[in-house]
């Protein structure tokens, strides 16, 4: 009798092929088709990531605002009602020192330093420094000014009793230092630079009703904007009456 059993050690020899029907290669086409899509989702979505990212900043820089526009008006209360007048002796600008007299009021004890959080917009972008004023001593690192320029002829609030203006819903109290030229941090029209100064540059402002908005400031494309108060059409001003 011949012996039929196929030895274990030859059952290799019988495996079929493996089969590939439906199976390609990623073709050079269709890495040009996923970079394609890529590149129009990156041109979607970071433009709308930017504008939220810009919307969170101003939020911010408004929010600050406020809390200083309060404790500035918390001062007062301190003070029968007064407002941050210059030191004589100090010698120091009371529009942007006015910082020393009200941080207590924010919880803020310790001597000035970029660590004030609440005195700084997140899009600051300095002047005169390769710095934000936030980040400069020489502006007791600080983003925001106090309406209190008191050189001659210049409307202002230094030294005034909160009962005295007349119209405290339209008054500032405090801006950022854009608005003094004016310029913006937010909706530039200059860019990244501070110059030339603009006519309706929109900037964060505090009233002496304690309201904060995002404004337009009025230039006549001659004098800074804190020098006089606006023509007919713009709901602010800078003096008291």
């Amino acid at each position: 009798m011949i012996d039929r059993t196929i030895p274990q050690n030859h059952t290799s020899h019988f495996r079929g092929p493996i089969s590939v029907v439906g199976s390609r290669a990623f073709t050079m086409a269709d890495l040009l088709v996923v970079l394609a899509v890529i590149m129009l989702l990156v041109a979607v979505v970071v433009p709308i990531m930017a504008r939220s990212s810009a919307r969170t900043r101003q939020a911010q820089c408004l929010g600050n605002l406020k809390e200083i526009t309060r404790a500035v008006l918390l001062y007062a209360d301190d003070f029968k009602g007064t407002l941050p007048a210059p030191e004589p002796t100090a010698g120091r600008p009371v529009w942007w020192w006015y910082k020393d007299l009200v941080k207590g009021h924010l919880g803020l004890t310790a001597p000035s330093s970029p660590r004030d959080k609440v005195f700084a917009c997140p899009d600051d972008r300095g002047y005169d420094e390769p710095r934000p004023f936030h980040h400069s001593p020489k502006f007791d690192y600080g983003s925001y000014v106090f309406n209190g320029v008191n050189l001659p002829g210049v409307p202002n609030l230094a030294g005034k009793t909160v009962t005295s203006v007349l119209e405290p819903s339209k008054t500032l109290l405090m801006m950022e230092w854009t608005a003094h030229a004016p310029l913006s941090w937010h909706k530039s029209r200059t860019g990244k630079q501070n110059q030339p100064f603009y006519n309706d540059a929109e900037n964060m402002v505090g009233f002496v009703d304690g309201r904060a908005a995002f404004i337009k400031i009025y230039y006549d494309g001659i004098n800074a904007a804190y020098t006089r108060n606006p023509i007919p059409g713009y709901d602010y001003k800078y003096s008291a009456e």
